[in-house]
């Protein structure tokens, strides 16, 4: 009652200490509706980054404080480890399989399938989004009239961001923005899309901010040594920011008296942009941070290791709203989680999660792919890979690359284009003879089936698919994952998954022989 005295008073002050240009003050009433939800996604974050989980380089007090005042989930889960299947995937609450262009990268995303933000949106929800909503992709000639996430809000510009690879949208303003226009009588969604950390980085930027590359902890599949670790600092400065952002979304709640009544989810898209990480189904390419707090979620500081993938999202931020699902779902809600007091295993019947991709980027000639698809237990991981003759990160350069006469983009491209360029990448390539491990678990040709003892082996640096002792714990995890797929109807495990190269890609097209015609579906290829 004296906190809500002493904010009255402030207000009277400020009416008559002020000119004309007073901004209109909203008391703060109880009011009994359905809870605002407040949706932070990072691009490109693995999930052993936040400083909750004991890294002194990342630095996100703010996921950490979600996490104190509700739930740090450590074993979620990406369906896809690419941006835009990924996020069609959570909106969705399907697999990619179960998605058509969608399931691939930077293609349509057919109006068919129905999105919880709509479904929010017509049960009386205000929504919105700042940054990055579902991208990259074509959503205009699909059948929407607007980003499957909802309306736009990102007009609001910073002068200046800390580095050169940050972007200089002012999220935080934008929400602003956003709170400015819900009417009083509604509850929101907001999606807080950062395009931090996704490359490009500014080299130097992380050391230069204060970051020490002595506190670096560097996966174990890449190189450690001073470039790595640098590069390292400069994504760790990219997730700071993305934190502090969501940060400033905070205290606006709290501002207007709304964050009582406000879920927080924070999570990412896929794993760090780095080598045998993003586009990988090994366990940093779709193992992602999440936190989740607010009204519903019972307990604090609670760490739960179940299994969740974040096509459970969908079916969970409806049950929050309490809007009735749509058809078509595969995701599990996590609300009996949420409304538990329990930490450590929850719910046991989560002993498995589902994982896949497609094609990444224009890597290979005739745009073609690299189909996997995978099953993660609490202890295992196991990968198949349909096309093994592939190269999984994309062709190295063309031979043709070192002769006369080519385009100044054939005669630069780096090859396995399914890594995002960085130094860290050029530094492999360049140095392989001096890390030819390492070099071949993120470049080189794989087995048609991995297997990874994740508990003994978080880095998959040792498949143990043609180890005789696990024949029975690999052929178990095969016959569930191909039952699951089959149940789900994946094309690729009925015999009909050339459909998936067909489909069109939006992004940049590289000068490799065959099929490149961007935005185009392939004919060679069973599309119907």
């Amino acid at each position: 009652m004296k906190r809500i005295i002493f904010l009255l008073a402030i207000v009277l002050v400020s009416v008559v200490f002020t000119s004309n240009h007073i901004l209109p003050v909203t008391i703060p009433k109880t009011i009994n509706r359905p809870p605002n939800i407040l949706f932070a996604i990072a691009d490109d974050q693995s999930f052993a980054h936040v400083s909750a989980m004991g890294q002194d380089i990342f630095r996100t007090p703010y996921f950490d404080e979600v996490a104190k005042r509700g739930i740090l989930f450590t074993n979620a889960f990406v369906a896809a480890p690419q941006c835009s299947p990924s996020r069609a995937a959570m909106l969705t609450g399907r697999n990619i399989w179960q998605l058509e262009e969608a399931g691939t990268h930077s293609s349509y995303f057919p109006k068919k399938f129905p999105v919880f933000t709509d479904a929010l949106e017509t049960t009386g929800y205000f929504i919105g989004f700042t940054g990055k909503a579902w991208d990259p992709g074509n959503f205009e000639n699909a059948g929407w009239d607007r980003n499957p996430v909802g309306p736009e809000y990102n007009k609001r510009k910073f002068e200046k961001v800390p580095a050169k690879g940050i972007v200089n949208t002012d999220y935080a303003a934008n929400f602003n923005d956003f709170l400015k226009d819900k009417p009083s009588d509604k509850p929101f969604f907001f999606w807080y899309g950062s395009k931090e950390p996704h490359r490009v980085y500014e080299a130097g930027s992380g050391a230069k901010s204060g970051l020490k590359a002595t506190d670096s902890t560097v996966p174990r599949f890449l190189p450690n040594d001073d470039l790595v670790k640098n590069d390292m600092l400069d994504y760790a400065l990219e997730i700071g920011w993305f934190d502090k952002q969501l940060g400033e979304m905070i205290k606006l709640l709290e501002a207007r008296g709304e964050l009582d009544n406000t879920i927080i989810i924070v999570t990412a898209d896929n794993g760090m942009a780095f080598p045998y990480a993003k586009a990988n189904l090994q366990d940093y390419g779709t193992h992602i941070p999440l936190a989740i707090c607010g009204p519903s979620i019972k307990g604090s500081s609670r760490k739960v290791t179940d299994l969740v993938g974040m096509i459970d999202l969908a079916p969970t931020i409806m049950d929050l709203a309490g809007v009735k699902h749509f058809e078509g779902i595969t995701g599990k809600s996590l609300l009996p989680i949420l409304q538990s007091k329990a930490s450590g295993l929850v719910d046991p019947s989560r002993s498995y999660v589902l994982t896949g991709r497609e094609r990444h980027t224009h890597a290979r000639p005739d745009n073609l792919g690299y189909p996997a698809r995978a099953i993660r237990t609490q202890q295992y991981l196991y990968i198949k890979n349909y096309t093994p003759d592939r190269w999984p990160a994309g062709d190295p350069p063309p031979n043709k690359q070192m002769g006369a006469g080519l385009n100044s983009n054939e005669k630069t491209m780096e090859g396995y284009e399914d890594i995002d360029a960085s130094p860290t990448k050029t530094h492999m390539i360049k140095d392989r003879q001096s890390f030819p491990g390492l070099f071949a678990l993120g470049f080189e040709k794989r087995n048609a089936e991995q297997l990874y003892d994740i508990i003994k082996d978080p880095y998959c640096l040792n498949d143990l698919a043609k180890d005789k002792k696990m024949i029975k714990i690999k052929s178990n995890l095969k016959t569930l994952l191909e039952t699951k797929l089959k149940e789900q109807h994946d094309p690729r495990a009925e015999g009909k998954g050339d459909i998936f190269e067909s489909y069109p890609r939006f992004g940049a097209m590289k000068s490799f022989d065959g099929f490149k015609e961007r935005g185009k579906y392939n004919p060679a290829f069973n599309h119907q």
